[in-house]
């Protein structure tokens, strides 16, 4: 028999309810209303008649994006940052968590204690670009000269998904370790056959975290990749918006959109991949969280 609820324990859920769906719609609303103004015709993103609804819908700001060669460049580039970007992070973190995980590996407090060191005091910016220049001209007299992979390779450790990956490791009964070590499992076996499965929750929501990264990923690229045919989408979308605010370039403009349409169905685009692959990982992100971010 279901219990009655108390009239304070009502009240909770109902204001439980209500502050859950205003920020859903506070979360929401932004890509609904760049929807709306990406396909709006130029009078009604001009004048601010948008508010959730698009008026006079038209779809040339999406056929010049899909027409440009440029943007096509940027998404192959920004695909080739995400994928190669997050194998290589999670090669790095797995290898590591596996190694801190062990209470046999010779100075393990210590270096787990310079991995959290890492999250609390930071280098700064500058010293940090200083390095990756140092670290370009390595790759450059090997005969590396595409700077995706600088931003792939020199980016690719994050502290905080390492000490996830760490803590999920070693929730791992030690006893299925050393059952296939008597079966004669080797130290890649173990890992590849009985850690890397059982955390299969964590491992998918740190791969997500490090794919997200790498998609969003803006700063680094801007500041270190010199070759405008190598910029990934969101370095593209912001010299895009740079270039449609700047006036003088926009002398003449006689399209059917306004130029924050274009720049809105630049950002449509860009957001579209994680919102389809995000609803299959859905489901592995909370349990992951738990299990990597408390240690028994």
């Amino acid at each position: 028999m279901k219990r009655k609820l108390e009239i304070s324990e009502l009240i909770f859920q109902i204001l439980s309810y209500i502050f859950l769906t205003v920020f859903a719609i506070c979360c929401i609303y932004p890509f609904l209303y760049a929807i709306s103004a990406a396909i709006s015709g130029r009078e009604a993103v001009e004048y601010g008649q948008i508010i959730l609804f698009p008026k006079d819908i038209q779809f040339e700001a999406f056929e010049l994006m899909f027409g440009t060669n440029m943007f096509w460049n940027a998404y192959t580039n920004t695909l080739f940052l995400t994928v190669y970007g997050t194998i290589w992070a999670m090669g790095v973190a797995i290898f590591g968590a596996y190694a801190l995980s062990k209470k046999r590996l010779l100075f393990r407090k210590t270096f787990n204690f310079f991995l959290v060191f890492t999250m609390w005091f930071s280098a700064g910016i500058v010293p940090q670009y200083l390095n990756y220049l140092d670290t370009r001209d390595v790759f450059n007299s090997i005969g590396i000269t595409d700077d995706k992979w600088l931003i792939v390779i020199a980016m690719g450790m994050a502290a905080m998904n390492i000490i996830l990956l760490r803590n999920a490791f070693e929730g791992v009964p030690s006893e299925i370790e050393e059952a296939a070590i008597v079966d004669g499992a080797t130290e890649m076996q173990v890992l590849t056959n009985v850690y890397l499965p059982m955390s299969k929750s964590t491992i998918a929501t740190v791969a997500l975290f490090f794919a997200i990264s790498r998609w969003n990923g803006y700063f680094w690229a801007r500041q270190m990749i010199s070759n405008s045919n190598e910029h990934p989408l969101q370095v593209f979308i912001r010299l895009q918006l740079e270039y449609y605010n700047d006036s003088e370039a926009m002398v003449g403009w006689n399209e059917p959109y306004a130029t924050d349409s274009a720049v809105y169905a630049l950002i449509v685009c860009s957001v579209i991949p994680i919102l389809i692959i995000y609803p299959f990982i859905q489901k592995y992100f909370a349990k992951g969280v738990n299990m990597g971010g408390v240690k028994e």
